[in-house]
């Protein structure tokens, strides 16, 4: 006798997540910022379930989730019974609690090819490393159908669509908003898919930012932590709450590259990987990104009183039309070699113009004023 279960999404621990919004979804963002693309499973088991295989027993309750994908993820220790990871021959008991971490499910809609440039820093058997051009989205979605990374990378593994059952398809494990540059890891078999995917679930992916960002700083270094969760007034906007049982734990390290008087270069560590999680922690801390539309860093929002300073700003907006974000570094464990793998990427042609020119009127400035 096979007896009732309970299949919720809802975090592993306290500090993991689950991040599996679509960009077609009515509510949700057309872009989002460093989501990791996994899905999390915690399933109950009754006290009449007979013992079972696990892995028999999740590919009758996980949609789309094959034998071998389920196997995979028990091999990478992404299956967990009462807190400790199984084997795939676990034989699940009565009042067993199952958590599981898969890559999220194939999108059931056909993602085309598309010849697009792509600038590939790395590519082995396993996985691929793309600095991702600003302006391109990584996903296809609602009003960007095409022209995404996806179709690029559709049609860079050999014009190979992605299907239906997932088994041929760019293994996005996460993505960058649409106007944030930088890099990406991408999977390209279902084992280092699910190993990526573990590594960002236990946050042991090193991941770094620099941003340009409104004002000064006191400290040379800090810590942003806060709760996220979308703005009740505007649903494109993420904010931070302090009541623990609102939205979802974040955690943002920053330091000081360098001072500009009126705005700051700074570097950003994340711990998690929420939507617009910078965005949304600078404009927190009083210092949005500079010209980030959703989050009025496109204002001018220090310097007004000083002589031609607002057609300085404008200028600036027009060199770099976007959000002032680069995911500058990337390091992680491969997933075959167990190497420790590292990537950085130099700021793209318009962010470190923008910063050139503040660090010139910057040095004018202390010549004025000495």
């Amino acid at each position: 006798m096979q007896g009732f279960f309970v299949l919720t999404h809802r975090p592993l621990l306290e500090s993991a997540h689950l991040c599996t919004m679509r960009e077609n979804d009515e509510e949700s963002f057309t872009d989002n910022e460093d989501q990791e693309l996994y899905e999390h499973y915690r399933i109950q088991v009754d006290k009449g379930q007979s013992q079972l295989r696990i892995d028999k027993f999740l590919m009758l309750r996980i949609e789309n989730a094959s034998r071998t994908k389920i196997q995979n993820a028990a091999q990478e220790g992404c299956i967990l019974v009462n807190d400790k990871p199984v084997k795939a021959n676990y034989k699940v008991k009565p009042e067993d609690i199952i958590s599981v971490v898969l890559p999220n499910p194939p999108r059931d809609t056909t993602v085309y090819p598309e010849d697009l440039p792509l600038d590939i820093v790395y590519e082995d058997d396993d996985l691929l490393i793309v600095n991702k051009a600003p302006g391109m989205v990584v996903h296809p979605g609602f009003n960007n159908y095409t022209g995404t990374l996806v179709n690029a990378l559709v049609h860079h593994f050999d014009h190979l669509p992605i299907t239906q059952n997932g088994d041929q398809r760019p293994g996005l494990v996460h993505r960058i908003d649409k106007e944030t540059s930088g890099l990406l890891v991408i999977s390209k078999s279902e084992k280092a898919m699910t190993h990526l995917a573990k590594q960002f679930f236990d946050h042991s992916i090193e991941r770094t930012y620099q941003a340009l960002v409104w004002g000064d700083f006191e400290e040379d270094e800090g810590t942003i932590e806060g709760n996220l969760d979308r703005n009740p007034q505007n649903r494109l906007q993420m904010m931070v709450f302090q009541d623990p049982e609102k939205g979802k734990h974040a955690i943002t390290h920053y330091k000081i590259i360098e001072r500009f008087h009126y705005a700051t270069l700074i570097e950003c560590r994340l711990e998690t990987g929420r939507t617009h999680q910078i965005r949304a922690h600078m404009r927190y801390k009083g210092h949005p990104i500079f010209n980030d539309k959703t989050y009025g860093g496109d204002l001018i929002l220090k310097g007004v009183q000083l002589p031609k300073f607002k057609q300085f700003v404008m200028n600036l907006f027009n060199v770099i039309p976007r959000q002032a974000l680069h995911a500058k570094s990337l390091g992680f464990i491969h997933p075959r070699s167990g190497e420790k793998m590292y990537f950085e990427s130099p700021l793209p042609d318009d962010f470190q113009a923008c910063v050139d020119k503040w660090r010139s009127t910057s040095v004018a400035w202390d010549k004025m004023k000495s």
